[in-house]
């Protein structure tokens, strides 16, 4: 079962009804209690980074959420702003986050470029993954994911970076640290390719 968070940012059905198109069991939460009993945990997330970190806060999951992922080792994967969520802090607000991908989210800049590339940047694009990362095994054709963020995470460990895109640049498209997995493209509008990221996490164990 994947127990997918709303805590008031982001819109969940889409991602419920790509699980129940691949014949995966998912479930919309939304209290302290369930995100503790969760098999597997989907953080979404849309709109601006202090924004959802207060709405966290303010519901009382920062502490369950901590105890779930980071004591109890409940697989997460965080998904365009919810991956943002993992990291340190971002330059939008100033809001502290999670802190369990070591790191710090900066906005697109393309100072210096002769033609500059729209923000916020949304389209396909093209992924450059890792050999070992989890969520891209078993899928050799090339990986196209749908993006839609001017921001985008700086790793402080490039082991922690499981993909990569370029938009005027390279950045980091998604992390995997352990069991805590994060995808800054929306897998759930990506078609076939959504699909086998979705399905591969459904796939994840719990680490001991």
């Amino acid at each position: 079962m994947i127990s997918i968070l709303d805590y008031g940012i982001g819109n969940l059905g889409s991602i419920v009804n790509m699980f129940k198109y691949i014949g995966v069991e998912s479930e919309i939460i939304s209290d302290s209690a369930s995100i503790l009993k969760a098999e597997k945990l989907i953080l979404p997330g849309v709109g601006a980074f202090a924004n959802a970190m207060n709405e966290l806060h303010k519901r009382g999951f920062v502490e369950p959420l901590n105890k779930a992922v980071m004591e109890q080792k409940t697989p997460v994967l965080g998904i365009c702003l919810g991956m943002q969520l993992l990291c340190d802090g971002s330059d939008e607000g100033g809001a502290t986050g999670l802190g369990w991908i070591k790191g710090r989210c900066k906005k697109f800049n393309f100072d210096g470029f002769d033609e500059k590339p729209r923000i916020p940047h949304m389209g396909w694009k093209v992924l450059e993954a890792a050999q070992n990362g989890q969520l891209y095994q078993n899928n050799a054709e090339e990986k196209r994911f749908y993006f839609v963020h001017s921001y985008h995470m700086e790793c402080v460990d490039k082991v922690d970076v499981s993909a990569r895109a370029t938009y005027g640049y390279p950045f980091t498209a998604a992390v995997e640290k352990g069991h805590i997995f994060g995808a800054q493209f929306h897998p759930e509008k990506s078609h076939r390719f959504g699909m086998k990221v979705l399905k591969n996490f459904s796939k994840v164990e719990k680490s001991c």
